[in-house]
């Protein structure tokens, strides 16, 4: 079950952060979200300021600014506050940039449709407009997704499959698109738990028998390469991965595998800043570990689309 958020945490993201906020404004935005959502509770049963706080510590390990923490916070008053809120009310306590954010958001309200569908699609519609006009809007998408993903046991199986299946023809993809790798990855894992959770499991449970065992693997090959870099004297930025349930899952299943046939399980990311150093530094690596044949490709000279 996700941790419940609060004020407090959020304060110590942001504090934590690089950036400079505006905190006072940020604790109006929480005020007044948690005087307009009084009442209101979510499936679960907890009070539903919940959610929108867990939107904005998402928001703020995003590194977003003010104006997107607060639109966090305050994501759902149109749509569920109404009576209570307008966009009009909103510009004038936080200022036009949060109003539109929070606008960009919001469904279409008063708005009949045949169905769900048309529905979904003519929301989808929207918030596409309102990103063009202003890319946080999807950045702050992303995150109140993630969250409702997380909690998602509360809902129907019906509504789980509904909005799982979303997120991974939407969101996932636009997340990929957009270069946020951690937070499509962990919106693809959760989908697949709801959309094949016996194949989920199954590969939950290799990977976390494999990862056990060699859970020091990683750290010591970084260890190892980021020795020599340094003694030859290239610049570089080194990152290790394990791979994520839902690709190692894709992955045997587009091409037929087991879970033991998966050869980049772990990986390790150099990054440098010319095009011969990645050949010198590839040259390095090849002198450290031996390669398994037939499996090396240069994506150097023929990158991936």
């Amino acid at each position: 079950m996700a941790q419940i958020a609060t004020f407090e945490k959020l304060l110590s993201e942001l504090e934590n952060s690089d950036k400079k906020y505006d905190l006072n404004k940020i604790k109006n935005a929480y005020e007044w979200a948690r005087t307009l959502h009084e009442g209101q509770f979510r499936k679960s049963g907890e009070p539903y300021i919940t959610h929108p706080l867990s939107v904005a510590c998402i928001v703020a390990q995003l590194e977003l600014d003010t104006d997107s923490v607060c639109a966090a916070l305050l994501h759902d008053t149109l749509e569920d506050c109404k009576d209570k809120v307008t966009l009009e009310t909103l510009t004038e306590m936080f200022g036009t940039e949060t109003a539109l954010l929070v606008d960009g958001l919001t469904k279409l309200p008063n708005v009949y449709f045949e169905d769900k569908e048309e529905a979904s699609i003519e929301n989808t519609r929207k918030l596409f407009l309102a990103m063009n006009h202003d890319i946080r809007v999807i950045f702050i998408k992303f995150a109140d997704r993630l969250h409702n993903l997380r909690t998602l046991d509360a809902k129907s199986e019906r509504s789980q499959r509904s909005i799982a299946l979303e997120t991974m023809h939407l969101y996932a993809p636009l997340a990929h698109r957009l270069g946020v790798q951690k937070i499509k990855s962990e919106l693809e894992n959760l989908a697949l738990k709801y959309l094949d959770p016996i194949g989920f499991a199954e590969v939950k449970n290799d990977v976390e028998l494999k990862y056990g065992q060699n859970k020091d693997f990683l750290e010591e090959a970084k260890s190892q390469i980021l020795g020599k870099l340094t003694e030859v004297g290239i610049k570089n930025k080194l990152e290790g991965r394990v791979k994520s349930i839902y690709s190692i899952y894709k992955k045997m299943y587009n091409q037929n595998k087991s879970f033991d046939e998966i050869y980049d399980f772990y990986a390790l990311r150099v990054i440098v800043e010319t095009e011969l150093e990645c050949y010198a530094v590839l040259g390095i690596i090849h002198e450290m570990f031996n390669s398994i044949p037939g499996r090396f490709k240069d994506y150097i000279s023929t990158p991936k689309p």
